[in-house]
């Protein structure tokens, strides 16, 4: 299995000429041009190794799927930088965009289905929605037996049962970036490494080194699948809960057979073997449980001690009411020497605060929040690129109002109320560590009981408009209504031959895809594709999930069924706020 590029290939007659695969079956990851194709059969006639191959296959596979409803490109995490470099040259842009059009070819295929495709004009969005109509149409055209064809399961021709694909550019709202969340994904993409679904926790303590440990966080894994997208707080009760039951379930279990615990039940032979045969079969599940809820006490450790190091509390708070801040109040915060040890998640507020504010920010305003930001060792490279597109993000970043306001707990030392009954056995978690007489009670001691305020970003405020237009707020739909519509069944909605990088840049390039009429601007899905182009949020993800949960099947039977929504959230690449801001700074040094 390789990516088609030439020297992969030549690297295969290589080795097919040293005999080393006999036959050899290769799978292309995405669809090999032809001009690569017909320069392969050339090598393999010229070193005389065609009868090692027995089949050639393109499998559409050049995307990672985390999660059921979240993909990634996989391209790196330079992507945004490479996107909106000047640096970049146009032979590299388009190669970019060629990429991000066959990974979102793969993904329509292994859907099963045709979107129609949604973009803002102008940008990367509408060059890659051009080449992706453009790719989807030549497909259908030209095969006789295409990958979409009726025969074919789960293809569907009409449009209302066909999803939409939704393309938009990173800068339409990089606060997400950003932001630092209360939900158990989020904080884990911030504060652990994490990477295809895996974290590895570092053990070490005070300078003496530690075992590492890695953890795999997949959907079969009951408790993450549960908790995911679940505010912190709401996970400690969880865990708690969910500890309690095994504690039951396994003293049930010994209870009946006579034995003192568990493992004792391997080696007692003298119980009825009635009993004895049920609880071996329960044995596995168990153990699997106490495994996954072991894991999951470990990372809610390391994430209670992030937490209380970075203070990143308090920083979530300040965040959820950020326009309320006034200049004073953020240098003042700049300034203070008491907000973790983490000098990053400073700039990250400030970020937030410059691209939020409906204050004018002066040149001699923002001289005094560089001092202050490089008095803490804060690199100001990000802002002299922030400032840049400040005024482009604003004027498409959508504000949202919250959707209810749930009573806040008081600002003061407020304790998880689900912790402080598993407390005990943290502290044995922690000692396990080799963190010794560390109390559990002292770690979370001022960490706050917080629970977010449900507030719609911009893209899930775009999605909606898109989706359900007949409840979207009016200015999310102002926003939208410019959107070009491209359907790659439709003779009507033909967009022209798509541009090159340079042409889009000289403004030489011709307007594609259609204006859409009234009637497709209010058309509504119930299955969305949300890409972004330059890096992806899990704030994003989880910000468009719980709203795709909570208004589904509202009208319930038959009515909510018809009303239930799905939404994929696709990126080139998923990327934490630490990344993100390297690529800032390159592209501020530019500036």
């Amino acid at each position: 299995m390789l990516e088609p590029t030439a020297a992969n290939l030549e690297k295969m007659t290589q080795d097919l000429q040293k005999g080393l695969y006999s036959p050899a079956h290769i799978n292309f990851l995405s669809s090999i041009p032809r001009p690569l194709l017909e320069e392969f059969a050339t090598q393999t006639a010229q070193a005389g190794t065609s009868e090692y191959i027995s089949q050639v296959f393109d499998q559409y596979l050049n995307f990672i799927v985390s999660e059921p409803s979240l993909f990634s490109l996989g391209m790196g995490k330079e992507t945004y930088w490479t996107m909106n470099s000047a640096q970049t040259s146009d032979d590299d842009l388009d190669a970019n965009i060629d990429r991000i059009v066959s990974g979102l070819f793969s993904v329509s295929v292994t859907m099963g289905t045709i979107p129609i495709i949604r973009c803002p004009k102008a940008g990367a969005a509408e060059m890659i929605a051009a080449k992706l109509d453009r790719k989807l149409r030549d497909h259908i055209l030209n095969s006789k037996d295409n990958l979409f064809s009726a025969s074919r399961a789960g293809a569907s021709s009409t449009t209302s049962s066909r999803p939409v694909l939704i393309i938009v550019d990173r800068n339409v709202d990089l606060v997400p970036m950003l932001s630092h969340s209360w939900t158990y994904q989020s904080l884990i993409h911030d504060v652990l490494t994490m990477h295809l679904n895996r974290i590895t926790l570092d053990t070490s303590e005070d300078g003496k080194p530690g075992a590492k440990r890695s953890y795999d966080l997949t959907t079969s894994d009951f408790f993450w699948k549960k908790n995911a997208g679940a505010p912190f707080p709401q996970v400690a009760e969880d865990l708690d809960a969910d500890l309690k039951k095994y504690t039951d379930d396994a003293a049930e279990v010994t209870k009946k057979t006579g034995a003192s615990s568990i493992e004792d039940l391997q080696n007692d032979t003298s119980s009825s073997a009635q009993h004895l045969k049920a609880a071996i079969t329960l044995l596995p599940e168990l153990r699997e449980r106490k495994a996954l809820l072991d894991m999951h006490m470990n990372i809610a450790t390391e994430l209670l001690k992030g937490i209380k190091d970075r203070q990143l509390d308090n920083f979530f708070q300040l965040e959820e009411d950020i326009k309320k801040q006034t200049k004073a109040q953020m240098l003042e915060l700049l300034i203070d020497a008491d907000k973790g040890n983490q000098p990053l998640d400073k700039l990250r507020l400030f970020i937030i605060w410059f691209l939020s504010t409906e204050q004018e920010v002066s040149r001699a305003d923002m001289e005094k929040f560089e001092e202050a930001l490089k008095q803490a060792d804060i690199d100001t490279l990000p802002l002299a690129y922030i400032r840049r597109v400040r005024e482009i993000t604003r004027m498409t970043m959508i504000s949202s109002a919250p959707i209810s306001q749930p009573q806040q707990p008081s600002a003061s030392n407020d304790l998880f109320r689900g912790f402080s009954s598993i407390s005990s056995r943290l502290t044995d978690r922690l000692k396990d560590a080799g963190l010794g007489g560390a109390n559990f009670d002292n770690l979370i001691s001022g960490v706050k009981n917080l629970m977010p305020v449900n507030k719609d970003l911009t893209v899930t405020k775009i999605t909606e408009s898109l989706m359900d237009p007949q409840n979207a707020s009016t200015s999310a739909l102002q926003k939208t209504e410019g959107f070009l519509y491209f359907d790659p069944r439709s003779a009507n909605a033909r967009g022209t031959m798509p541009p090159s990088a340079k042409d889009s840049r000289s403004g030489t390039a011709p307007s594609r895809g259609i204006d859409p009429s009234f009637g497709q601007r209010r058309q509504g899905f119930s299955e969305a594709i949300v890409f972004t182009v330059g890096g992806g949020s899990m704030d994003e993800y989880g910000n468009l999930q719980e709203w795709a949960k909570r208004t589904s099947g509202a009208a319930g039977g038959a009515a909510g069924a018809v009303s239930r929504k799905r939404v994929i959230y696709g990126s080139t690449e998923l990327v934490n706020a630490e990344s993100f801001l390297n690529e800032l700074a390159r592209l501020g040094g530019e500036a």
